[in-house]
């Protein structure tokens, strides 16, 4: 994966929206809550192609919450497909969720996957982390993606050394994430 692909995507929360308007942006994925109205910053964006997807940030089945489902990441790897991220292209990605930390990294993550077959999932969340420093990604997602994709595996082996290095680098963040009842990510960590 090319050095300059950075530049081609931008990961956010909800809050942040309006900072981006500024940006070229010719691609948004948008991951909202099932009860949350479409954000009214996208008014003051230029044309672009939207895919919005409606699921909770859980893992495990919750009562009165929506999981994401293998259906969700197959609509987002269809959106995917109409995406070029390299740097001769004039496409720019925005993906973003309520806070910018879990689905939309999970959905960054496979889309840049998909865009980039060649990168190992390691490589693929560092770059991720480069612009997103506070990224959990939904570890559901990532296991669908993991099969869909094909990689044996490999992509939530990655994931697990993220949270790992996660765990060591902001402690803030697994505290947050067992609040959320995710505690399994948090014990799936790969300490290495």
């Amino acid at each position: 994966m090319r050095e300059s692909i950075r530049d081609k995507f931008v990961v956010c929360g909800i809050d942040e929206l309006p900072d981006q308007r500024a940006r070229s942006v010719t691609h948004v994925l948008s991951i909202l809550d099932p009860d949350r109205e479409e954000p009214e910053a996208f008014g003051d964006y230029g044309d672009h192609r939207r895919l919005t997807l409606r699921f909770h940030d859980i893992i495990a089945p919750t009562a009165g919450m929506i999981l994401p489902e293998r259906k969700d990441v197959i609509r987002l790897l269809e959106f995917g497909e109409t995406i070029d991220l390299v740097p001769e292209k004039q496409d720019h990605l925005l993906v973003h969720c309520h806070m910018g930390v879990s689905r939309s990294t999970a959905a960054m993550a496979t889309l840049l996957l998909q865009d980039h077959p060649e990168s190992d999932e390691e490589t693929i969340f560092a770059r991720i982390l480069q612009v997103r420093p506070q990224m959990w990604p939904n570890s559901r997602m990532i296991g669908f993606a993991d099969d869909i994709l094909g990689r044996r595996g490999r992509f939530s082996a990655a994931l697990r050394k993220l949270y790992g290095h996660q765990c060591r680098v902001r402690p803030d963040i697994p505290q947050m994430i067992r609040m959320y009842g995710r505690g399994a990510e948090v014990d799936s960590a790969v300490h290495a």
